[in-house]
């Protein structure tokens, strides 16, 4: 119909796929286009270092709507297509092939692609990043085997996939060295005081754990990665190497659009971006948070699970709000954990629990004593007090926070 608005989602991913679904749990009646530049489904991604790596899903478990959903809910999906650029003044996206696609409304979910490293040998088959499904099979085949030695996998990065990763790795079998520039994993996420319990959990499965080094290049023999030189000339063999360095958010569509971006593009609370007429979810959202008064950019699942729901929103004209605290999870081996909240450089940690045991929460309190942040580790029944404590933002007892027999309810000053 001449009339119809035609409503554009560029990224394909969950984030993208959930806008569609908004839009149509919202009876939007016009059309709907969602373009990705990936041939599968739109899909999750955790499980791609998780479940999926340890072979305990397969890609339909975690695929987010069968392709007869699409069909059915008159949702335009155009797979293996990459946008090439926007014009806002026209209200058009760019195809490969010359073509255009005219928007009434657009909601950019771009997402994120591997930091690689400017090393020597970076470039080498055998080196691997982990972003989606096709790289994941590439690195499970380079480490499964059958027969013969157990395969030797060298990690650079200690950050949450590469852990992961390591994990995973080792329930197949793997041997596994980790590397890591900072004196404990996951230093910039968690601080150095719950990165040692994260060392010393991967330090007890058998990896290698090489911490406050770095590497120098990626060796090469036969013309594929052999392992890795580190900066002090040792060696490290490998028959795979993976980089999990971290992710740099796509926001260079939205860069040359003439969209306000930082280190992502600049949202406001209800996800709308310098055009009035474009959102943006997902990993390259840099939001304001209207509960911790500052923008915050989250490379984790929830934001593309729960995002969506206020960017339709915003498309179809209805006010709203995101002010989910940030929040993301992991699973290895037998530690299993959840954190939620966003902890300030200089918090300090206090914990209740038995942390040896890895059955323990702990927060992140300011100079004010006040809890910024909270992680449960193997106990599922305190998510939701530990979100309630940090949104009251009021002061506690940290002798009384540390006490499990004290409810976290009566641990305020």
């Amino acid at each position: 119909m001449s009339g119809e608005k035609t409503f554009v989602i560029v990224g394909a991913g969950l984030a993208g796929a959930k806008v569609a679904e908004e839009l149509r749990a919202r009876d939007f009646p016009g059309q709907v286009v969602l373009i990705g530049a990936e041939e599968h489904l739109p899909y999750e991604r955790p499980p791609l270092s998780k479940e999926y790596f340890a072979g305990a899903k397969r890609l339909l478990d975690f695929t987010v709507q069968r392709g007869d959903w699409y069909r059915d809910h008159r949702v335009d999906l155009r797979l293996g297509t990459t946008v090439t650029a926007i014009d806002p003044a026209a209200h058009t996206v760019s195809l490969p092939d010359g073509s255009t696609v005219h928007y009434d409304k657009l909601a950019l979910a771009t997402g994120s692609r591997s930091r690689r490293l400017p090393l020597p040998g970076a470039d080498a088959p055998g080196v691997h990043v982990l972003r989606t499904v096709g790289e994941a099979d590439e690195l499970l085949a380079a480490i499964r085997r059958d027969n013969g030695p157990a395969a030797h996998l060298a990690i650079i990065g200690a950050g949450w996939i590469g852990l992961e990763i390591a994990a995973g790795s080792r329930g197949r079998g793997a041997e596994v060295t980790v590397i890591e520039s900072a004196q404990t994993p996951l230093h910039a996420a968690l601080g150095p005081e719950m990165g040692a319990v994260f060392a010393e959990l991967h330090r007890s499965h058998g990896v290698d754990l090489r911490l406050g080094t770095s590497v120098s290049e990626i060796a090469v023999a036969g013309g594929r990665a052999a392992g890795v030189v580190l900066a002090d000339g040792t060696s490290v063999h490998a028959d795979a190497v993976l980089v999990a360095v971290g992710a740099a958010p796509n926001v260079e569509l939205a860069r040359n659009a003439g969209l306000d971006v930082d280190t992502g593009v600049l949202v406001d609370a209800s996800l709308a971006t310098s055009d009035p007429d474009i959102v943006a979810v997902g990993d390259i959202a840099e939001a304001e948070h209207p509960e911790l008064g500052c923008r915050v950019r989250v490379e984790h699942w929830a934001n593309a699970l729960n995002q969506p729901a206020v960017a339709a929103a915003t498309m179809l004209g209805i006010d709203a709000s995101y002010d989910r605290l940030p929040y993301f999870f992991t699973d290895q081996y037998d530690l299993g954990m959840e954190y939620v909240g966003l902890a300030p450089p200089d918090a300090h940690v206090v914990t209740r629990g038995d942390v040896a045991k890895h059955e323990f929460l702990a927060f992140w309190l300011d100079d004010d004593n006040t809890v910024r942040a909270g992680m449960n580790v193997n106990i599922w029944d305190a998510g939701d007090d530990i979100r309630t404590l940090i949104s009251s933002g009021s002061r506690v007892d940290a002798v009384r926070l540390a006490d499990a027999n004290v409810p976290l309810a009566d641990v305020a000053t």
